[in-house]
Formats: C-alpha cells, structure tokens, sequence
C-alpha cells in the first residue's frame, strides 16, 4: 500500500488526526481576511465585463500577425475613440475587442484597422454583440444560481437538518465571493465562460461538504447515549476520516484545469480559456478548503450550543476528570475498555491523536477488559 493509502487509513481508523474544529477560529480568521481582501478588490477594482454584457465589435485578423499586441491596442483606440482590448491567439491571428460601437461605427473600424495592419478589409472578421444579450445571460446567471441555492438549503435540511444546510449555504457564499474577488483583483475578463464557470463550482464544493456531512450523521447517531465523546470531536474524526477522498479528488480535478489556464491560456494565448479555467481553478481549491475549515467546523458551533449537546459535554468532561481522579488517563481508560455501563457498543468515537482508538466491539458492556490492573 502506498504512503499516502496508509495515512488515509488511518485517519480514517482514527490512528492519526490533525485536531481541525479545535483551531477553528484560525481559519475562520483566515476565511474572513480573504474574503474581506476579495470585497475590498471588487468594490475598488471592480470586474472587468466582457463585450457579451457591455455590447459592441469583435475583430479577428487572419493568421500569423506581425503586428504587436501593443501597437494593435493603439491603433484600435485611434479608429474607434474607446478602450480596446487585444489578445494574441496561438495561430498568431489577433482578436480585437471595442465595447460601445455600432454596426456603422464597425465598418469604418474594420477600413482603418485593415490600413493600420496592412491587410485586406475583408480578411478581417467582424461580429457584433449587443448589450441586451449580455442582460439576458446575467438575468439567467442570478436566476439560476438563486434556484440553485434555495434547492440546495431545502435538500440539506431535508437529508440531514437545518444546521448542515445552513453551514454549506455560508460555504457555498464564501467560495463564490472569493472567486469573484480574485477576478476583480486579476483583471481577468468576465464572460459567459467565466458564468459557467462559478455555476460549476458550485456542485464541487457541495459534494466535499457532504462526503463530511454524511460522515458525521453516521457517527453521531444516537450520540447522547454515550460519555466518551462530544459532538465536536465527532465532528473532528469526521473530518479527518474523509480528508485523504477530498484532497485526491480536489487534485484530480485541478490538474486539468490548470492545465487549461497555465498552458492553454498562458503560454498557448488561448484567452478565452482564461474565462472559465480561472474561475474552476480558484473556486475548487476554495470548495475544498470551506468543505474541511468552515462548514464542518460551523456546524460543530452551531450543535454545541443545544441544551442536549452542552449538557453531553459536561457529561463526558466530568467523567473525564472522573477517570483522572482514578489515576487513569482518558487515553489509557478507552485503550483498556473502560466504559460506562450504559453505554451502547456501536457508540460512534471520534479519535483525535494517536492513541484515541475505539475499543473492541467484543469486549462487551460494563466491565473492564484487556490489561489487568
């Protein structure tokens, strides 16, 4: 087995474990400083709209272009009086992007541009794009990541309850806002591609966070009938039981989309891949990271705040200090089967460390087993 399958399973067994909901307010710290740096940049910079929600002219010059990006941007601002964007494919053909211009105002473009870069009129390709299109394509955008939402919250607090739904809605939230924020902070360019994209995030981070939920709804059942563990350290074992799946998976993912952004885009000049791979790229790491730091760890607040939960802590507290008023550790009391005699054998443990194991199922109930004392 490999190294990285024997550490998945033993996280999953409980063997080893990183102590995720007890550090929770470093990554909430965290979350909110990269969120706030990602408003911050959208409402300074703000986003940098395509020509599909601004309207106006697209040229395409034919291949193997001599002319620089540069000088090209210069001449296309000269014939039209706007700003102009252009962008060097991988044939060598340019495409020229001018926001506000009409049908009339195209041709005489499309005349000075050919004169400019010496090459026939009809060589180059014209299309326009009106704005009403672009309003059509963001009124569907906000109307389906709405739906999306509201079926989202309902499915969650219907599968598992109200708190799940409410801590993968916030996660949802913070990976949509960071990935518009680095879109604002980048300059990249907003396109229907990159609409696409933030909807296709979406699905990626709520399948992370409800591999963890599903986890946790298993472990936690019947939960208040056993004194070994809290609802947050379930919660912890949750975490790490599934952490190997989600970063195989998050890694998996990103390697092609990387590859369409660090190559397609950056070193091939496919810019329109930039739209789209941009957003999948940082809106995946982002799932990822809400699905282990934010949501787990916020249902596990959000549940230790019921009277059955904060009462279940006391319990298992007191009789932690129980045992080491015995002279016993709580580690060496579960490694020996000590267990109360109400509690149930398929009591859900939930490991931190170690040496936290789950006792055997075969020990029985209410007695002591293993090393003799």
């Amino acid at each position: 087995m490999s190294k990285l399958g024997t550490l998945g399973a033993r996280l999953h067994h409980g063997e080893v474990g990183y102590d995720f909901v007890k550090n929770r307010k470093i990554w909430y710290g965290i979350s909110i400083l990269i969120t706030i740096t990602a408003i911050v940049g959208l409402a300074v910079r703000g986003l940098h709209m395509g020509i599909e929600f601004q309207g106006g002219a697209v040229f395409t010059t034919p291949k193997n272009m001599s002319a620089s990006v540069a000088q090209t941007e210069t001449w296309a601002e000269e014939a039209s009086g706007h700003d102009a964007i252009v962008q060097k494919l991988g044939d060598g053909s340019l495409r020229i992007q001018i926001a506000g211009t009409d049908t009339q105002q195209s041709d005489q473009i499309k005349e000075d541009l050919s004169k400019s870069l010496d090459v026939s009129a009809e060589k180059i390709n014209a299309d326009l794009v009106g704005p009403s299109w672009g309003d059509q394509i963001a009124n569907k955008a906000w109307q389906g990541l709405g739906i999306f939402m509201v079926l989202v919250v309902i499915y969650l607090a219907i599968a598992f309850e109200w708190r799940m739904a409410l801590a993968a809605f916030v996660a949802l939230i913070h990976d949509i806002t960071i990935t518009v924020g680095i879109y604002a902070l980048v300059g990249f360019e907003v396109t229907p591609g990159t609409v696409i994209g933030l909807l296709t995030i979406l699905g990626y981070s709520l399948y992370d966070t409800v591999v963890v939920f599903d986890s946790l709804k298993e472990q936690t059942r019947d939960i208040t009938k056993q004194t070994r563990w809290t609802y947050a350290e379930i919660a912890n074992r949750s975490i790490n039981s599934t952490l190997v799946r989600s970063i195989n998976t998050t890694v998996v993912a990103l390697l092609p989309v990387a590859g369409l952004l660090f190559i397609g885009g950056g070193v091939l000049g496919a810019g329109m891949l930039n739209d789209i791979s941009l957003s999948l790229f940082v809106g995946l790491a982002a799932g990822a990271y809400s699905s282990i730091f934010i949501a787990t760890p916020l249902v596990a607040d959000l549940k230790e705040a019921e009277p059955q939960m904060k009462a279940l802590k006391k319990r298992v507290l007191a009789k932690r200090a129980q045992t080491a008023a015995k002279g016993e550790s709580a580690e060496s009391a579960a490694d020996e089967g000590v267990y109360d005699a109400a509690e149930p054998d398929d009591a859900a443990p939930a490991v931190v460390g170690p040496r936290n194991q789950p006792a055997s199922r075969g020990r029985g109930r209410g007695r002591p087993s293993g090393k003799r004392r």
